[in-house]
């Protein structure tokens, strides 16, 4: 799903750009079209979202943090879930001797330890979303202003990020990746 969203938006963004670019090409509209355009300027620039993944450092930061964070999470919970298996066990080796009221006791508590594993479980994974989504738009963000400032001289009109399910021809003439990651990297450098 989250897949089809990231290529309907792409696909829309480039839809746009071509309307963008048949809108302001026609030969009526030049007076009124930027001066990129009607001199026939009028690029579209991409770089490749997979190798700025590898390339900038602080976006393997980013996924560093994101990965022990998540680790550390599932460490937490999978400790609650041995102690509750434990606790079953020690109920279930007690089994005969228990008086009944003890049996409803240690019934009542194996239900409200699963049902804390379960809300503990739920909690976990929300923070993992939460927490990942946070630090994703800091690296996005990130990019964007760099890009503005990449751009400031409006060499280009659009500067997409691209992927190869989405784009199926790319000239390589108008692929910044290299120049993005590089500045990036010294605007960002990688925390000591």
């Amino acid at each position: 799903m989250k897949n089809f969203t990231i290529g309907l938006n792409a696909a829309l963004v480039i839809a746009v750009a071509v309307l963008f670019y048949l809108q302001f090409s026609n030969k009526k509209t030049v007076a009124t079209a930027p001066a990129t355009v009607a001199n026939n300027s009028f690029k579209i620039a991409y770089f490749e979202s997979d190798s700025l993944e590898t390339g900038f450092e602080y976006y393997k930061e980013v996924s560093k943090e994101l990965a022990a964070s998540e680790q550390q999470k599932r460490s937490d919970l999978l400790s609650q879930r041995n102690a509750y298996i434990e606790k079953v066990k020690e109920y279930q080796a007690k089994g005969q001797s228990m008086t009944q009221m003890e049996a409803a006791k240690a019934n009542q508590d194996v239900e409200e330890r699963q049902k804390a594993i379960q809300s503990n479980e739920q909690q976990k994974s929300q923070e993992i979303q939460d927490e990942r989504f946070k630090k994703l738009l800091d690296v996005k963000k990130k990019i964007e202003d760099y890009l503005k400032e990449y751009n400031k001289n409006k060499t280009y009109a659009f500067i997409l990020s691209s992927s190869s399910e989405l784009m199926y021809y790319k000239d390589s003439a108008y692929d910044i990746t290299k120049d993005l990651i590089k500045g990036l990297n010294e605007k960002y450098p990688k925390k000591k």
